[in-house]
């Protein structure tokens, strides 16, 4: 349908005037004729619309232009300043044509920004070479930093100071180049004295501007060859792209690569020696978010998408089916995996009438040995969270978690960056080795975790930035390994940080011959069957992440009444359960049973209604929350008990471990140093247990008080 056009088409030679006119309006032809198999004239359509609406750009893709005239593709990717403006030009032209007649008002036709589309190979920015100089590249990258929104002229407006002689639209070259002002004035007539050198200045009012923002993209880093730090290049946006990206966006960006005059410190000198030295930059004239890998998010759905979404949820064994899919290649931990599809979908966000909010993200922490999968399972809700940022605890300092406050290098004001639970608004951060978190670090994400907020006053700027995201965290016990003779000693975590978790699950590596079976075939299997095994799942990896998309976007569930009056009496019975637990073992729960827990069981019914896209939560929701908070935080505060201990309750053996610790005191002075077997050996023939006396130790090495030496063979008594 379009060879006609191609055969037809006017070759172009060069740059002069004539050829010039006869490409604009070769593209004025492109806009008005171009048109698919079902004679529907996509760009003509487009462009009136978006002039109806307001939006006065036109999205055009260069595969469409190739099929159209391939010479003029070719041109317009060759050399982009030159071609541009034509077809803006055209465009124009064109717009002017469709919306006419207009009202009296808006008789004066507005300028059409032309974005391009290119489905070319990309380039990555350490690719960039001279030879790609002012012409059309695509570069792949994130979004790193964004400044503000200024103005730049398109036509200037300037006046002689002496003579008062008007120089009007004087044209300005787009992009970061700037202008020269003129050094004369050329109105001075003869027998007048002439102007003094440097006599205009701009006149604001009579300028042209346009909206126009710097940003900073990085490489992605699947792109980074090993041990190589990632390259930085600048991006110029203006008109319909400004505020269209923030820090953390994944992008495409198709783009005139460019150069600019470098902006060194040192004067004239420098001047001389840089004359020939420009920094590139890409002028951008086209933006695609990247929605497709781990950490993107996705906004839009089509309608046999919506169609295909609702038949799942009406499924009733949906929930089995996503908890199955939950890394498929992991096997056993079912409860886990249950509780990560809830932490996935998350519960509903409530504003409460006096202005308070109750979050909906649910937070999980694993707790346990070495080899159990955990930072896998943390990998995966990575991958298929709609927003998924991973860290590790000991490369993670407060700051990088939440924000910091620097000076930009370029106007040396202070500006503030956010972390990795700001750019996880809306997600999950995944932090893993949670344990090794220094503890002041630790202490900085408490109001992140439950208010949902971080509140930052430093050098002059006082804001909050919201962190709306799930928290799935991992850690090991003190030991390394789980000890249950040591019970309560393993977990090494405040009460403050402990309550602020909806679920914390103690994942134990029990040896039992026929599971260890079961997992030895099941990792061969994996291993055998690389290709099966990735397709173990009865939904993609994709098909998921679109559905929990879908799913967080779409649907808010909230709780019935009868779901309410049941939960009220279970928190009761926990509560009261708890207390007796306390009463018998004379000791305060490591894991506290409180209004946030109940808040939790809430929060997982919402979840597990959202997995059905139901409105409120049924009697068996409210059952599965309850069970799942049973099998994990309940059961983690139980098991925090001291055991082992035979034959003394748990009263007598606090009191013997103070007597120990001030006997101890007392024997060793500050920087006495004794050998641990000597300790322990005089301390058993006093008739104390040995238990005892190695708890004591251990918690005064855990308080700083005592610091083993010599290969953990001598202990030093320090304060």
């Amino acid at each position: 349908w379009y060879q006609r056009r191609v055969r037809g088409a006017p070759i172009i030679t060069g740059d002069d005037e004539l050829n010039l006119l006869n490409t604009q309006k070769l593209f004025k032809d492109f806009i008005r004729e171009f048109h698919d198999v079902n004679n529907i004239y996509h760009y003509r359509d487009e462009l009136k619309r978006q002039y109806m609406l307001g939006d006065y750009n036109l999205t055009v893709s260069l595969s469409d232009l190739g099929s159209f005239n391939e010479v003029l593709a070719d041109r317009l990717i060759k050399s982009p300043t030159t071609y541009l403006p034509l077809f803006e030009r055209a465009a124009k032209e064109v717009a002017d044509e469709l919306t006419r007649p207009r009202p009296e008002e808006e008789e004066e036709v507005q300028d059409i920004h032309v974005l391009l589309n290119s489905q070319q190979s990309s380039v990555n920015i350490r690719d960039l070479k001279s030879d790609h100089m002012s012409r059309l590249v695509k570069v792949p990258g994130i979004i790193i930093n964004a400044s503000g929104v200024r103005a730049k002229a398109t036509t200037l407006t300037l006046q002689c100071r002496s003579c008062r002689d008007y120089k009007s639209d004087i044209p300005i070259r787009p992009g970061l180049e700037g202008f020269a002002m003129p050094r004369k004035c050329t109105a001075s007539s003869a027998g007048q004295q002439p102007c003094p050198l440097d006599p205009y200045y701009i006149v604001p009012d009579k300028c042209k501007c346009v909206d126009y923002q710097t940003l900073k993209l990085q490489e992605a880093p699947d792109h980074i060859p090993t041990g190589d730090m990632p390259r930085h290049i600048q991006l110029y946006v203006d008109r319909a792209l400004v505020d269209k990206m923030v820090p953390g966006n994944r992008v495409q960006v198709v783009g005139i690569y460019s150069i600019k005059k470098m902006s060194e410190k040192g004067g004239k000198k420098s001047d001389k020696i840089t004359a020939g030295i420009r920094r590139p930059y890409i002028r951008v004239v086209g933006l695609e978010v990247d929605t497709s890998g781990p950490g993107r998010s996705l906004n839009k759905f089509t309608p046999e998408e919506e169609d295909t979404f609702k038949k799942l949820a009406e499924r009733e064994d949906v929930y089995d089916m996503i908890s199955r899919n939950i890394a498929p290649s992991i096997f056993g931990s079912e409860d886990v995996k249950r509780s990560i599809a809830c932490l996935l979908f998350g519960g509903s966000r409530k504003r409460m009438p006096d202005g308070l909010t109750r979050r909906g993200d649910i937070n999980l922490l694993l707790l346990g040995d070495p080899g159990t999968a955990k930072s896998q399972l943390l990998k995966f809700v990575e991958k298929c969270a709609p927003i998924g940022v991973y860290t590790s605890g000991k490369g993670s300092s407060a700051a990088g978690l939440t924000a910091s406050v620097m000076r930009d290098p370029t106007t040396r004001c202070f500006i503030m960056e956010g972390g990795a639970m700001v750019l996880a608004d809306g997600g999950v951060v995944c932090i893993d080795e949670f344990d090794k978190m220094r503890e002041d670090d630790r202490v900085a994400i408490h109001e992140a975790m439950e208010q949902q907020t971080i509140s930052i006053a430093k050098a002059g700027i006082t804001t909050t930035l919201n962190t709306r995201c799930s928290v799935f965290a991992a850690a090991n016990s003190v030991f390394g390994r789980w000890d249950d003779t040591k019970g309560e000693e393993n977990i090494d975590f405040m009460p403050t940080i402990l309550s602020r978790f909806d679920m914390i699950y103690i994942v134990k590596d029990d040896h039992n011959e026929s599971r260890d079976t079961t997992i030895a075939r099941h990792v061969m299997k994996i291993h055998l069957n690389r290709e099966q095994a990735a397709v173990e799942g009865e939904m993609s990896i994709e098909m998921l992440k679109k559905y929990i998309a879908f799913a967080r976007a779409k649907c808010g569930p909230r709780l019935s009444e009868k779901s309410a009056q049941k939960l009220g009496h279970k928190y009761v019975m926990m509560r009261t359960s708890a207390r007796d637990h306390e009463h018998e073992s004379n000791k305060r729960l490591s894991i506290p049973i409180t209004v946030r827990q109940l808040e939790s069981i809430v929060r997982i019914s919402e979840s597990l209604a959202k997995m059905r896209l139901a409105a409120f939560t049924t009697d068996s929701d409210v059952e599965e929350s309850l069970r799942l908070f049973q099998v994990s935080t309940l059961e983690s505060a139980m098991s925090g008990t001291l055991s082992g201990v035979e034959g003394l309750t748990a009263l007598e053996d606090q009191e013997e471990v103070r007597k120990v610790e001030r006997q101890l005191k007392q024997r060793f002075p500050i920087g006495s140093q004794v050998s641990e077997a000597r300790i322990i050996q005089d301390f058993t023939k006093q008739r104390y247990s040995e238990t005892a006396v190695r708890t004591v130790l251990n918690i005064m090495i855990r308080r700083g008080e005592l610091q083993h030496r010599m290969q953990r063979k001598v202990v030093l008594r320090v304060k």
